[in-house]
């Protein structure tokens, strides 16, 4: 057996799968964040590690734990665990939504290296702008600072005792050579550091330690079990997806929202926002175009309103044309295509017949027309989506389906009941680094339905998109 451990930032997920990759048990610890200030985002590693002892200890008393012959890892990108010379955690771990190093990575961004380098923008949101923040506003913590670590990586520590990590989640950094799969010594030189701060790498479906000893013991594994490199969520998501070649892309309607194709080679266009980043897999790529807040809008809605999201989408009925009513879902600012992490959402012709459904219609829209903003964004790169997996709760909508196969103009494919997402994708990996197998292991799940675009409503939903980047450019010179 196998077990996917994906560490999220609401929660922390166990799935334990057999050798025909049939889930045999799941287990899920909550976690918090905290936003001490605006346009912060902070969680405590210790937590992470607390979860881990919770879902493992739930793991096992649902199942013999014996036979687990290797575990994959998958987890939140861009965060910043920083350890000092003991291996202790200098201050809670700075999340792939904080947005404080704007200026921070507004000056890396500018110099030509980091995008000839890593073929991305610098982001806010990774991880080498939140070094050189602490090092500007806690220097007493970046002195103290010895190794720097991604958080999957960081629960890695705990499981094998070792400082490790993968291609795709540290190509999410700002301080690696996206084509190379390496480190690069320029870029982190540029942030007053060097390779010694930085997790040796291995590919995602390779061995990267054993299992503690003490921990086999507590959970009772095999002392032998190994730990797989993993992947960043994402990838981890495409690899329990089966989107592991040319050609084949999943949307995922989480917190976040994700575009995500696999790429056979390395294509970076730093321009358009997209991320080029490598795949868990050994030399292939992929690329992501990224929006801040999906199901996270509905649910800030539902809060406004005082409805779950469930409710909220439940009885919406069959697909409706957009109205005048709109909304941009740029509540903490936005990556894919705008890099603007000033930038905040709106409603925009609001009515007195805009009701509780016509908002949350606005919503989906909102969202729908980010994830085709992230859709043109990659076709700029040369990268084709002939059609789409979906994944991540909000793809339980099967009217936000509708709306994304019509607005995007691809027919998007629901798997049947099952996870996979992240924790699934880790499992699989965790299988490949034990068994040495390799892609042939990351099938595409068996389809419940195909959702095909609304040919009545294309041209509706074409008029719909150019009224939001018209509202998207008006709303940009306000914030």
């Amino acid at each position: 057996m196998y077990i996917g451990l994906d560490l999220g930032t609401s929660g922390l997920k166990a799935l334990l799968i057999d050798a025909d990759q049939s889930v045999v048990a799941e287990a899920n610890a909550a976690l918090t964040n905290e936003r001490p200030q605006d346009g912060w985002s902070e969680q405590d590693p210790a937590s992470w590690l607390a979860a881990c002892d919770t879902v493992m200890a739930a793991l096992g008393d649902k199942a013999d734990l014996s036979g687990v012959k290797g575990i994959g890892l998958s987890g939140q990108m861009h965060g910043a665990t920083l350890l000092d010379a003991s291996d202790r955690v200098l201050r809670p771990c700075i999340l792939w939504n904080d947005t404080r190093s704007y200026r921070e990575a507004a000056a890396l961004d500018a110099d030509p290296q980091f995008r000839a380098i890593t073929g991305n923008i610098v982001f806010p949101g990774f991880t080498a702008p939140k070094l050189v923040w602490v090092k500007h506003n806690e220097p007493d913590t970046f002195k103290a600072t010895v190794k720097v670590l991604l958080p999957k990586d960081y629960l890695r520590l705990y499981l094998t005792g070792e400082f490790v990590g993968e291609m795709s989640d540290s190509a999410g950094t700002a301080w690696f050579d996206t084509a190379a799969r390496n480190w690069s010594d320029a870029l982190l030189a540029a942030t007053d550091m060097d390779r010694s701060y930085m997790p040796r790498l291995v590919e995602g479906s390779e061995v990267s330690g054993q299992l503690r000893p003490e921990l086999a013991a507590q959970w009772g594994l095999s002392p032998s079990c190994v730990i797989a490199g993993g992947g960043g969520d994402n990838a981890a998501s495409a690899i329990g997806g089966g989107v592991v070649k040319a050609g084949q892309a999943f949307v995922s309607l989480g917190t976040s929202g994700v575009l995500f194709a696999a790429n056979d080679g390395y294509q970076p266009d730093a321009e358009t926002a997209v991320h080029t980043f490598c795949h868990a897999l050994p030399e292939t790529w992929h690329q992501m175009g990224v929006i801040l807040a999906a199901t996270d809008a509905l649910n800030w809605y539902g809060r406004f309103v005082g409805k779950g999201a469930a409710e909220l989408t439940a009885n919406l009925g069959s697909l409706k044309a957009p109205t005048r009513t709109q909304f941009l879902p740029y509540l903490g600012g936005e990556r894919t295509p705008l890099n603007d992490a000033a930038i905040r959402g709106a409603f925009t012709g609001l009515e007195h017949a805009t009701d509780t459904a016509a908002g949350t219609r606005a919503v989906l829209e909102g969202v729908t027309f980010a994830i085709k903003d992230c859709a043109e964004a990659l076709a700029a790169t040369g990268t084709r989506i002939d059609r789409l997996l979906a994944v991540g709760g909000g793809s339980k909508s099967h009217y936000w389906l509708e709306a994304i196969a019509t607005a995007l103009g691809v027919p998007v494919d629901l798997p049947v009941a099952g996870d996979f997402g992240g924790a699934f994708g880790a499992a699989r990996l965790g299988m490949m680094a034990t068994t040495g197998g390799g892609a042939e292991i990351a099938t595409a799940p068996r389809i419940q339905a195909t959702i095909d675009p609304i040919s009545d409503l294309t041209a509706a939903y074409d008029d719909g998109f150019a009224r939001f980047k018209a509202a998207q450019h008006a709303l940009k010179r306000l914030t």
